[in-house]
Order: C-alpha cells, then structure tokens, then sequence
C-alpha cells in the first residue's frame, strides 16, 4: 500500500524551547508526518516528560536521552520512525546524527550540522552509505520570495552576479560589551557562547551561516575563499563578524553578522547585484522582494500576486496575509516529506524542484565557512580557501 504519512520522533524541544516547537508546528502544517517518540531533555526529566504528554505519545516512547531512543526505535516495527528531527545545542548534533543514521532513520538537523568538518564529511559519508535523506534546516531559504529571487537569477533576468551584499544584525546579545556582573552572569547562562555547547563561533556560527546557504541557494554560487574579522570584545567566541568573500565564478561580496548591532532584531538582507540589474530581500519583511533592472524604475514584487513557478506553486495563503518563520521552516519540511515518502514508495523524485531543501552537504560547507573565518581572524584576516 502506498505511503501517505510518516512518523517522525525529535531530540530536543521542549514546550519552553523556542526552535522545537517551530519545528512540531512547520511539520504539523502539512499534515504529511505524525509525532510518535522524543527525548525532549535528557537534563530535565520533568519537562521531557510534559512534552511527550503534551503531544500524547505513549509513554514507552518518551525517551531519558537518545541512546536509550535509538536503541529501541532502531528495532521497532510498529509505528517505526521514518525520520529523527534534531534540534539540540551544536555539540550534540554528530553523535546524535551518527546514532540515528547508523539505525537506518533519516534525519533533519539543526544548524551548524557539527561541530568540525571532520564530523561532517563523515556524516555526509555514513548518510550515502546508508541512504539516508539528510536535510537541515537552514530556514530562510524556505521563504516563498527567496525562491523567487532564486528563480530570477536562474532565469537569467539580472544577467551574471558580480557582487553581493548580506547582512544579518541582532542586538540580543548587546549586554555583553557591558563588563558588569550582571552581563557576566548572562555570558554564563546562555550556551551559544560557551565553546564548549557552541563550538569555535557563536555569531558566525549562529547567523553567519544562515548568510551563506541563503546567498549560495539564490545564486547557486559557492564560497571559494574569504577574509575575516571576528570581533569577541573580551569574551571567548564572537559576536560581531565582517567577511569579504570570493565566489566561484570570480564576483566578490561582502557579508556582516552581528548579535550587538543595537536596534536590529533578525535583520537579514539580501541583496544581489547582476551584470542587468539587482534584487533585494529582508527577512523582517519576507512578502516583498525588490527587483530593479538597468533603466527601468525599481519594482516591489509582493508574495502571491507577483510570483510564478515554484513561487507560486507552494504560495499558501492570498498576498497580504503575511506568511512568516514557522510557514518557511514548513515549505523546507513540506519538500523533505515529499522526497522522503517518494523514496518509501519506491517513486522517482527528480522533477526541477525536487529535493528543494538544504542537505548534508550544505549544513558541511557551512561548517567550513565558519571554520575558514575563525582560521582567517586568527591569522590576521588572511584569505583562507574553503
């Protein structure tokens, strides 16, 4: 019979967690796959057990940590788990990847995939391997507009790209720069910028690279080497960052990232320059995207109303209504889904859009970006290949 759900389990994501829960919720909008096991905290069993509750899983299927997890789903038949959703702090994704591909269950990662690209090329190996579909979950290229601006580039519409622009600014962690106890007790309490959780970066690491997957799926241009400045300000990792780049085709860019720009929220922009025009997109306004061609007046392309092809394939709500974070996280899922119950099927899925979601290879490179940053500001912003 063919397949029309799936069952997926997640580690980590409490009720109190901001990003597990948008993940339950960008799944649940398809109703395409179904919540049946978690480890939600292995460090709170009070709360891991209120979510498994929460969301009615049996109660043999709400996990102490995900050892115990994989051992009993990677035997199970019943409900078995067609994919794990993973959405721990950074040090934890390897072993938990590495678990679950080991036990045949494909996997949604958060981003950055691992903490080194040692542990990527190795999870992207193990993943070929087994077969598994890995996806992560680099959010914003499952915004309706930007694969629109990813249409137009493709199409050709701004000629060849010669320059990029990005910035991502955040003044969450603006505290920091103060050298009061109160700012030093919050550098304790918050695991990004504890090495040892985040790995070598926070800010680059947290934001920087949603930078480059974001430009490299519009442009379809890679990195080929950067120079960088990353600024501590007396703590141990990041929290400002300034990168010029270079791209494979030769065009350079610019990129920015900061969490102590103050008076920024999650301002990500985009903007790319062509050999015949432009395009621009903010994420804080995700519905409207600018695109200006050389000696025509710049035009305000609006989500539904001005989008074709794929664009306005997977447009789901009319233009106006804005669509947000939780909707792009789900058109990410909505094409994961889709692939991973055409391979159960036994179905080809090979059409223009398909496998439209970032894979294991881009949450890899994205570990070098970071990697090739923090080598580059150690050494006196150098340029340094990826």
């Amino acid at each position: 019979m063919k397949r029309t759900k799936l069952y997926y389990g997640q580690v980590g994501g409490t009720l109190n967690a901001f990003i597990g829960g948008v993940h339950r919720k960008a799944i649940a909008i398809d109703e395409q796959a179904q919540l049946v096991a978690g480890c939600f905290s292995s460090s709170n069993p009070e709360a891991n057990a209120e979510c498994g509750r929460h969301y009615a899983l049996e109660e043999s299927r709400i996990y102490p940590d995900y050892k115990a997890m994989v051992e009993a789903e990677g035997v199970r038949t019943d409900k078995k788990l067609d994919f794990v959703v993973i959405c721990t702090p950074n040090s934890t994704h390897f072993d938990i990847a590495k678990a679950f591909i080991e036990k045949g269950i494909n996997v949604v990662c958060e981003k950055p995939l691992c903490f080194t690209s040692q542990q990527g090329e190795e999870l992207c190996a193990l993943a070929k391997k087994k077969g598994i579909l890995f996806g992560v979950t680099y959010t914003y290229t499952g915004y309706n507009m930007v694969k629109q601006a990813k249409q137009i580039v493709k199409e050709g519409v701004i000629g060849d790209v010669v320059d990029v622009k990005a910035e991502y600014l955040q003044d969450w962690l603006s505290g920091q720069l103060d050298d009061s106890p109160e700012a030093g007790q919050q550098r304790l309490s918050v695991w990004r910028m504890n090495p040892k959780a985040s790995g070598i970066s926070n800010c680059v690491g947290d934001i920087g690279t949603h930078i480059e997957e974001t430009v490299r799926y519009i442009t379809d241009l890679r990195v080929k080497r950067l120079s960088a400045v990353l600024d501590k300000f007396g703590r141990e990792l990041d929290l400002n960052a300034n990168m010029l780049v270079e791209f494979e085709n030769g065009a350079h860019g610019t990129f920015s990232c900061s969490q102590v720009a103050a008076g920024y929220y999650n301002g990500l922009k985009i903007r790319i320059f062509g050999t015949k025009g432009s395009l621009e997109w903010e994420q804080e306004h995700p519905d409207f995207l600018k695109l200006t061609l050389k000696g025509q007046p710049t035009q305000i392309l609006t989500r539904a109303a001005h989008t074709n092809g794929h664009a306005l394939a997977i447009n789901r709500i009319p233009s106006g209504h804005p669509e947000g974070l939780t909707m792009a996280f789900a058109n990410i899922y909505k094409a994961y889904t889709d692939a991973l119950l055409d391979k159960l099927n036994g179905e080809p899925c090979d059409g223009e859009w398909a496998l439209d979601f970032p894979k294991a290879e881009d949450g890899l490179r994205g570990v070098k970006f970071i990697e090739a940053c923090v080598e580059s500001s150690e050494k006196g912003s150098v340029w340094v290949n990826l």
